[in-house]
């Protein structure tokens, strides 16, 4: 009960109903025992006028005057002359004297609190003002038991109530609070565990119908969540599912590489100019085909190895991947400009490298071919305390919107109508397995430069 939210709503509830009913008790009470002794005041202002009537009162009657009000002496001041209107004996002399005229709430309720806790019977003198001027002030004498008996019985009168009034209010506000808000908490709660048990599901998706904003605010934050994870779910699995593809695919081409690879090593022994100039090209290409495939099937594994650093002559490396995406461009007017200084080297997998200079470039001569307009590719390298930086640059028509959202995320950032969107992917993780970062230092009508950051030290960038 204590940890359920309903068991705590209908706790503090009822506390707090209470805690209200107390301070509305507090003052009743206080209010009550002023009433009584006005009360007093105005019965023995009314037995005074018998006396008015007539000096000589029968003691008899005196006495039956005094009971009737109940009290002991009746003192009433008229134009400053103070007189003895009743009187009998008192039994224990009088201990407190109360003045009614111009006391405070404050002092009242302290007043009744303090009546309530003492149980001694004294005899105290009330003053207060007589009914319709009769006069300047009226005094009496009277015991405090009748007064804390009828407080006490007016009191559990006033909590009997208030229980009742407490407890009928809880009830209602806690049914209230319940149908508004702990019914659709738990139809929330519910339609969420059914989405767990198959998030892959679109029927299981919660359907905002909370009449409270708070709550279908709510509700349409976890539609939209709901949404976002199935669709990545189904994309996930529908990437699993092209992953077996490849992998079978990868088995069969590296098979047929290898075979290939057989027969340019035979090449590379022909005495013709043409062929010793480009054989050695043709088998690097071959050799990386295969070393390619064999790296799908062991990611498909999830067995693929990271980098293996070596210092790498960055110079030779990019004039090899010029040199390889040139045949590409025999027939288009497209440039390629190396920038690196002919000594430096770099600390990277020189196979993870050369794939990330070659997509990167590869991703610059497409655009270029595709704007059908020309230009020039540049490939330049610096390096400071901290970092080699590595820049591929062209002045192509810039990425589109699309490409920039989905950068590199695998089949959405893809710049062409038939481009996967890989390229960009698989390079910036070959450089985070490096430490490092790849990201888009610009992209406009002016042409695209991505930078390739390669830490020296052990941290990442």
């Amino acid at each position: 009960m204590l940890n359920s939210l309903s068991g705590r709503l209908l706790i503090l509830t009822s506390v707090f109903v209470m805690v209200a009913e107390v301070l509305i008790f507090v003052p009743s009470i206080a209010r009550f025992r002023e009433d009584y002794m006005l009360q007093r005041l105005e019965r023995a202002q009314i037995a005074s006028l018998a006396l008015l009537a007539d000096d000589m009162l029968d003691p008899a009657l005196e006495a039956e005057l005094l009971e009737t009000a109940e009290v002991f002496n009746v003192v009433l001041r008229r134009d400053a002359v103070r007189q003895l209107m009743l009187s009998s004996e008192m039994p224990q002399a009088i201990s407190q004297t109360f003045d009614l005229r111009n006391a405070t709430a404050m002092t009242l309720i302290r007043d009744a609190v303090m009546r309530l806790f003492r149980r001694e019977n004294e005899v105290i003198r009330v003053i207060g003002a007589p009914v319709r001027d009769a006069g300047l002030l009226i005094e009496i004498t009277m015991e405090t038991a009748p007064l804390r008996m009828a407080m006490i019985d007016y009191g559990l009168r006033i909590l009997i109530l208030s229980a009742v009034i407490s407890a009928i209010t809880a009830t209602l506000l806690f049914l209230t609070i319940r149908a508004m808000f702990l019914k659709p908490v738990k139809r929330v709660v519910g339609h969420i565990q059914r989405y767990a048990e198959a998030p892959e599901d679109a029927r299981r998706i919660i359907e905002p119908k909370a009449g409270v904003t708070e709550l279908r605010e709510a509700e349409v934050a976890l539609r939209t969540l709901q949404t976002e994870l199935t669709q990545a779910l189904k994309q996930k699995d529908r990437l699993a599912q092209l992953g077996a593809a490849v992998s079978k695919i990868s088995h069969d081409l590296r098979n047929i590489l290898t075979t290939a690879q057989l027969f340019t090593d035979r090449i590379e022994t022909s005495e013709d100019p043409a062929v010793k100039r480009l054989a050695p090209k043709l088998v690097g290409s071959i050799t990386r085909a295969v070393h390619l495939c064999e790296s799908t099937l062991a990611f498909g594994k999830a067995e693929e190895p990271g980098p293996t650093l070596t210092m790498v002559p960055l110079a030779e490396l990019v004039e090899e991947v010029i040199e390889n995406e040139r045949l590409a461009t025999q027939s288009t007017q497209i440039s390629f400009v190396a920038d690196v200084a002919p000594g430096l080297k770099v600390r990277a997998d020189p196979e993870h490298l050369y794939r990330v200079l070659s997509n990167l470039t590869r991703n610059a001569r497409q655009a270029l071919m595709s704007a059908g307009t020309g230009g020039e590719i540049t490939l330049r390298a610096s390096e400071n305390e901290t970092s080699w930086n590595i820049e591929v640059a062209d002045t192509g028509p810039g990425l589109p919107p699309k490409a920039r959202t989905f950068l590199y995320k695998p089949f959405q950032g893809g710049t062409r109508k038939d481009g996967t969107g890989l390229g960009l992917a698989i390079a910036a993780e070959l450089v985070r397995g490096h430490g490092g970062q790849l990201s888009l230092l610009s992209s406009d009508e002016t042409g695209t430069c991505f930078a390739v950051c390669l830490p020296k030290g052990d941290a990442a960038v």
